[in-house]
């Protein structure tokens, strides 16, 4: 079984975000439920299945949840779910190649997927996360040549 691109993973509903927090935890970190739970501060593993089986998280445990698993795909379905895009923040640093190789990619695949769509081919599901996939990475690339004239100091 092939990994999974998390990168560019656009979950479609909060269930698929929780479970794909979880996915990467234990696939990139060798985390198990409880050991993620243990990092939020929960006294009970078994509220965070509840969570997960439920789509229910409280707010509050979110962010805490995410920096556990390392992956931040609740705030990304929640960003998507409400009509908005979520950029990192650019730091005006120069592109190297493969940033524009991989945004090159990603134009090209998402090209793909709306004539794939329009000729009934794949499911608006693939095509609407390949679309915010796309155009968050030209976002990006658009704050980092406004910030490139006022680059971060690198730490």
């Amino acid at each position: 079984m092939t990994s999974r691109r998390w990168k560019h993973y656009q979950p479609s509903n909060i269930r698929r975000a929780l479970e794909g927090c979880k996915e990467f935890a234990r696939e990139r970190h060798n985390l198990s439920v409880e050991r993620i739970a243990t990092e939020m501060g929960l006294e009970d593993h078994w509220v965070l299945y509840k969570w997960i089986q439920t789509g229910r998280i409280p707010a509050t445990q979110i962010i805490p949840f995410e920096r556990a698993c390392g992956i931040n795909l609740v705030t990304r379905w929640v960003a998507a779910h409400t009509g908005k895009l979520l950029v990192d923040i650019p730091s005006g640093r120069q592109a190297e190649a493969e940033d524009i190789q991989e945004l090159q990619e990603q134009l090209n695949a998402v090209t793909g997927l709306l004539i794939k769509f329009h000729a009934g081919k794949t499911g608006a599901e693939d095509t609407l996360a390949g679309i915010q996939n796309a155009m968050e990475a030209l976002a990006w690339h658009r704050g980092n040549v406004q910030q490139h004239a006022q680059p971060q100091l690198e730490f």
